[in-house]
């Protein structure tokens, strides 16, 4: 239970930052997420599927005028960059109808833009001083840091998920395997008792 509530608190508050989400797609399901976007800013659109089935789902991405700028089928993770040529609402859409049983857990990043810059440095008009150089880099090392993070999050929680479903099939067939032994060792009593059984000849009274 500490598991899931992990996994979905690192999405809600990624979410709350407004780039990543962590969501629970079910089966036969299909989740849409939208955002406004303005003409010739840089998008990265990031997923993966966390768990369930075989660790696939369809992906669509649509433009205002609901051109596909990127559409892939039974997709494990991948990675889009695109320049947006017109402003308006894009669509993004993540398909799971094709499976009928399995719901499963999805990441996304949407970053939208180049991040902006530490306050003060974007409009310094002369050069920046050491101080300030090493704030920008440590800055960019700490971003970098943190997506080092969520995916080694994933991978472990993925990791985790399969080892569970392994230790679960694991287990049922080893208890198939051992009622298969009791009904076995229980017919071949039954068997070897009817052959030393002693049987009573017949006899006719007349």
């Amino acid at each position: 239970m500490r598991y899931w509530v992990f996994i979905l608190s690192l999405g809600l508050f990624q979410f709350s930052l407004g780039t990543e989400l962590t969501f629970e797609l079910p089966d036969s399901a299909k989740e849409c997420f939208h955002e406004e976007i303005k003409k010739n800013t840089s998008c990265t659109l990031e997923y993966q599927v966390v768990t369930g089935g075989n660790y696939d789902v369809d992906v669509a991405l649509e433009d205002p005028k609901g051109n596909i700028l990127y559409k892939q089928v039974k997709m494990q993770f991948d990675s889009h960059t695109f320049v947006s040529q017109d402003h308006g609402i894009y669509k993004v859409c993540f398909s799971n109808e094709f499976s009928t049983f399995s719901h499963k857990l999805v990441y996304m990043d949407f970053q939208v833009g180049e991040e902006q810059p530490l306050p003060g440095i974007g409009e310094h008009a002369t050069v920046l001083t050491q101080m300030e150089s090493s704030a920008q880099e440590i800055h960019k090392s700490l971003n970098t840091i943190l997506d080092y993070q969520t995916h080694h999050r994933l991978r472990e929680a993925q990791g985790r998920k399969r080892a569970e479903e392994l230790n679960e099939r694991v287990l049922w067939w080893s208890i198939m395997e051992t009622l298969a032994v009791i009904t076995i060792a229980f017919g071949q009593v039954f068997v070897l008792k009817n052959f030393f059984t002693e049987k009573k000849p017949y006899t006719q009274f007349k």
